[in-house]
């Protein structure tokens, strides 16, 4: 079915508006099928044979516009900003940014309401966002566990070591004293992140490792009556219906006599995958190092001479850009808007600071 079909026009027309939007359509198509098999490159196995995949679809949409520009096509036109950021992303890095770039380009396509593209079109463009979703949350399950302290370390140094420096300088202390206050949470609060992450991650994998099925027991396996099979119960244990269980342990038993041996997979089933909860020490020190980097911002223009109400300010503009940074890593990651993340994170961080700033404030006439 062709675009001007499903609109129930019966010819495009060929205004110069349309031209231009069709020949934008053209180019961006041709840069997205490019970004694809630039991911492709970088990529092995399934994820590089479906990367090629989408570059295919990418080039029948890109044939569909040329059809439908015929003679118009005229030079080539330049990609969008949007998708040239993106081809450029692909080269140097290739990496889960450039697939959560990805995916918020295809929920953005314009096909849904222009008459002049196919209802397939469309659809395509969907579900490309959704098998770009999949490869993207590979990449984040990978990087989850290290990537979440680091982001989390960080996020905490600039806003606790923030708040902590404007309170204190609030209260009209020496520039000294605000410096050494500004060290000591920050060392105190890197130790104590670090600390806490490593308790955290290696709770969680003792968690997971209770759970892994315990690879002794499938020895006793070809010893089980295979009458009674009490396989089945593991199964059930596992989640399975009583009639499913049933049947999967009797093709279990069954393939393990043929055969004399234990499946290569484990008939009691396979470890956990410990990748998206990382190290205890790798995410301790992405923690500790993230948090100290972090917390120093707040105190650069102290540790650089500066004092008074001029210091607070350019702090404050400091962490507030490493602020919009994180927050925007963040949106870029899980695929949300990252201008709003940044500003959420902004907006959290400053108002804990000015919390604090006021108390300080308060604090500090009292005292006078």
């Amino acid at each position: 079915m062709t675009g001007p079909e499903r609109s129930g026009a019966s010819a495009p027309e060929r205004g110069k508006k349309e031209l231009r939007r069709w020949r934008q359509y053209l180019a961006n198509e041709r840069a997205e099928a490019a970004v694809y098999r630039e991911l492709a490159q970088r990529r092995a196995g399934e994820e590089r044979a479906i990367l090629l995949a989408l570059a295919d679809a990418e080039g029948r949409h890109e044939a569909h516009w040329a059809d439908l520009l015929g003679t118009d096509a005229g030079k080539p036109v330049a990609a969008d900003a949007r998708t040239r950021f993106l081809a450029v992303l692909a080269r140097r890095f290739g990496s889960v940014f450039v697939l959560a770039l990805a995916q918020r380009a295809e929920a953005r396509s314009p096909y849904d309401s222009d008459p002049h593209a196919t209802a397939a079109m469309a659809a395509d463009e969907r579900i490309h966002g959704e098998v770009v979703r999949g490869l993207a949350a590979r990449g984040r399950k990978r990087l989850s566990g290290t990537f979440r302290a680091a982001v989390f370390g960080a996020n905490d140094g600039l806003v606790s070591n923030l708040a902590l420096v404007l309170g204190i300088a609030a209260t009209g202390v020496s520039t000294g004293f605000v410096l050494f206050s500004g060290i000591a949470g920050l060392l105190a609060g890197a130790l104590s992140m670090g600390a806490g992450e490593y308790v955290s991650v290696r709770s969680q994998r003792e968690l997971l490792e209770a759970s892994t099925p315990d690879p002794d027991a499938q020895g006793v396996l070809p010893d089980l009556d295979v009458d009674a099979n009490e396989l089945a119960l593991v199964y059930r244990a596992r989640g399975m219906t009583e009639e499913r269980a049933i049947v999967h342990a009797t093709q279990v038993l069954a393939a393990m006599h043929a055969s004399e041996a234990a499946p290569a997979t484990g008939p009691l089933g396979t470890a956990d995958d410990y990748e998206s909860v990382g190290t205890g020490l790798a995410a301790a020190a992405s923690s500790f190092c993230f948090f100290a980097s972090g917390a120093l911002i707040p105190i650069l223009p102290f540790m650089f001479g500066m004092e008074g109400l001029a210091a607070i300010i350019v702090s404050s503009v400091l962490v507030g850009i490493a602020l919009l940074i994180t927050g925007a890593v963040v949106g870029l990651l899980s695929g949300a808007p990252p201008l709003k993340r940044a500003l959420r994170q902004l907006a959290i961080g400053f108002g804990a600071a000015a919390v604090t700033y006021v108390l300080g404030l308060a604090f500090g006439g009292a005292v006078a």
